[in-house]
Formats: structure tokens, sequence, C-alpha cells
């Protein structure tokens, strides 16, 4: 499944951070700022003095806003809007994932794990004064609300869209440090919009623990499920089979092509990714299918029976896309889409390098999985819907069609 390409600058960064403590109050202020201003630029449908059609408001100035973080107060201006309608949400996700994060770091540090580094980071971040007691006060009350929000019901109609991925962290259990599978699942609803469903931190990416995490879903409220896209997980795919019999299973096409052009030198793989985008163009399955026979004989001409016999036994995999309709293709043929849910979670995990205990990673992964379905569900439409049910109107008309032929 996923692998774990964490760089190991880690302390170089944190040592800059040190250097200038207001450095990282500039910058997070900077960042916040600059946060608010999109989503009035999202609420008023328009950027300050645009000229757009799309228009459903206008601004009218800033006002002062003080926020508390640990890295000193934030003086920031909150925008406003003639309406009186615009309310941000980002004072609620910022201060929870920050929450998150240094209570990771304050665990390591009255653990009694912490390197240096991470101790000081720990106090500039998270203040001196607090004990095991604390902690454990703080994670609590943190703890209840994800709780909430991972068991929270799934109300959409019907999820048509699946998006299974994993990335792996490092924590302390049972004294030992090992890797912990973090498992995320996302789907695209009937209503275009993306949304988060679960997220799950567990030993080993096994069959069970696939089960459990797709029966927790359904118990939830998942049902209309008609694609799933992961990666080549054998046991995965026997969860997937198991759950949602009936849906089709698309290999992410990013994972697979890495996959295939390791098998080749450094001076092949041009010609193979080239060779792999012509399979994947196919405006169709057979007509893909049939491109892929020709790349595999080609391949297998040229002395690489390994990559010959992998195109013929798994491309096929990687083309459950090509049913569905063409302008959700790009969207619904790889996992890229919680890539950048990834790219953070990778940016905040770098400050604790090795998690505490499974808890704490389970906390800080799902305080950024809040944020992150937030602004998916409060955002622009991901897909327009309305081209898959006309999709399957038309396969229902052709499939009568064929019926009354054969009367």
């Amino acid at each position: 499944m996923a692998k774990d390409h964490r760089r190991t600058d880690a302390e170089p960064a944190q040592g800059i951070l040190l250097d200038d403590p207001g450095f990282l109050k500039g910058v997070v202020e900077r960042v916040v700022q600059d946060l608010l201003e999109a989503e009035m630029t999202e609420h008023v449908g328009a950027a300050p003095y645009e000229r757009s059609v799309a228009r459903t408001g206008q601004r009218n100035g800033h006002k002062p806003r003080a926020l508390r973080t640990r890295v000193g107060t934030l003086n920031l201006a909150v925008p406003q809007d003639r309406e009186g309608t615009f309310s941000t949400r980002l004072f609620s996700r910022y201060q929870r994932n920050e929450k998150a994060l240094c209570l990771a770091l304050m665990e390591m540090y009255v653990e009694g794990v912490s390197t240096r580094k991470v101790k000081e980071v720990t106090e500039a971040l998270c203040g001196t004064s607090f004990s095991k007691s604390l902690v454990s006060s703080l994670a609590g009350s943190l703890d209840a609300e994800l709780e909430a929000w991972r068991s929270r019901p799934l109300e959409a109609k019907a999820y048509p869209y699946l998006l299974v991925d994993a990335r792996y962290e490092k924590a302390r259990v049972d004294g030992r440090v090992v890797s912990q599978g973090v498992l995320i699942v996302s789907a695209v609803r009937e209503d275009g919009l993306r949304e988060i469903l679960g997220v799950e931190v567990a030993d080993t990416e096994s069959e069970a623990t696939y089960q459990e995490l797709f029966r927790s879903l359904k118990r939830r409220g998942l049902s209309g499920v008609e694609l799933v896209v992961s990666d080549d997980h054998r046991g995965l795919k026997a969860a997937i089979e198991r759950h949602f019999q009936g849906a089709s299973w698309q290999r992410c096409q990013v994972h697979y092509a890495r996959n295939l052009l390791g098998m080749v030198g450094h001076a092949n793989r041009k010609e193979l990714a080239a060779d792999l985008r012509a399979i994947f163009a196919a405006p169709a399955r057979e007509q893909a299918l049939q491109i892929a026979s020709s790349v595999a004989e080609k391949w297998r001409e040229k002395g690489n029976e390994k990559v010959a016999c992998h195109i013929e036994e798994h491309v096929e995999e990687c083309l459950a896309c090509l049913c569905f309709p063409e302008s959700h293709r790009r969207r619904i043929r790889t996992t890229n889409s919680l890539e950048r849910f990834n790219q953070e979670l990778k940016r905040r995990t770098r400050v604790v390098r090795i998690f505490p205990n499974r808890e704490a990673c389970l906390r800080l992964v799902t305080a950024l999985a809040v944020e992150q379905s937030e602004e998916w569900v409060t955002g622009r439409r991901y897909l327009n819907m309305e081209d898959l049910r006309e999709h399957q109107r038309s396969e229902d008309r052709e499939a009568e069609g064929v019926m009354l032929m054969e009367r």
C-alpha cells in the first residue's frame, strides 16, 4: 500500500524556528490572514476588486480579532461583508488542530521520551506549565469531540465513489517503536461534494482491519457505493469484495504505474510510461485492452517477459473508471484527491517524528481529517453527479434495446 517517504530534516527545521521565536508567529499570522481572505472570496464569489458574474455579495472592510495560540497572540483582520452573513470557521478548526499537535508533543515530554529539540519545540509551542494530569484532561476533552466525529451518522443518500488510502507513521507501543498504518476513507457523495468518512490507526493493513473499518462505515450509513478506488492490497481487495458486492474496483493508476516502472531500468522508463499513458487515455475499455495487448507484445519482443505478463494480468484492474462518465474519469482513476490531506499530515507529523502512543497519532490524524472534510463539504462541488445519473440512464436504455432485439 502506501509507503513512508518522510524526510529526515525535521530537526534542522525545528532549529530554524527556535533561533527566531518571532519568525514562527509571523509565518502563522500571515497564513491565517490569507486563509481568512480566501474564505471571504469564496463567500462572496469574487476576489477584492474583481468583476465577476459569480459575485454574490460585497466586502465591507475588516474588524480586528486577536487569536491566542501557542506561538503567541496573532493580530488578525477578519473580513466583513455588507449583508453580515459571513462567519469564519477557521478559528475553531485551527485551535483544534493546534491542540492535537501540542498534546502529542506534551505527551512525549511528560513520558520522558522526547529529544532535546522536541523538548525545546514543546516549550516554545505549548508552554512549560503542564503535567501528566493536565495532558490527560486536555486529551480527554479533545478525544471526546474527535470520537463524536468519527462515529457520526453518514447522512447522504449515496456515496457512489469511495477512495481508500493508507500511509505509515511511527508510534511507541508497549515500549517499542513500531509502524502504524493510518487508514483513510473518503468519498464523493451523490451531491458531488467530497467528504472524509473515516480514519483509523492500526498495527497492520490486514483484511480484518479493513473489514472492521468498512463494517463501521456501513453501520453509520454508508450506502450506494458504485466504485471503490485503492491500491492493490490483498487484504483490502478481499474486504472490498465482501462489503461492496456489485461495486467496481479501480486500481489506482498512479500506484500501478509506479510498480510497473520499477520493473525496468531508468533508460526504459520514459518509453514504458508513454505506453501506459496511451492505455489509460483510451476512450473505452475495449480499446484500452487492445492497446494494452499491443504494448505487452512489444515488451515481450524487447525481451522483458516480466513487464509483458504484468500488463496482461493486471492492467485491466486500472480500467474500471472507463465504465463511468468521461467527465469523472480523471478524478476517479487514482487516489490523488487525498494527496493534499496526506501532504498536510506529513507536514504536521514531521515535528513529532515518533508519536508517544497510538492514541496521539489517531488524535492528530482525526483533527486534520475534520478540517479537510469541513473544507470539502462547504466548498465547491467536486463532480457533477448528473453526468453519472445520465450515464446510468443511457446504459439502461441500451440494455432494454438489447433485450427487445433478443425477443
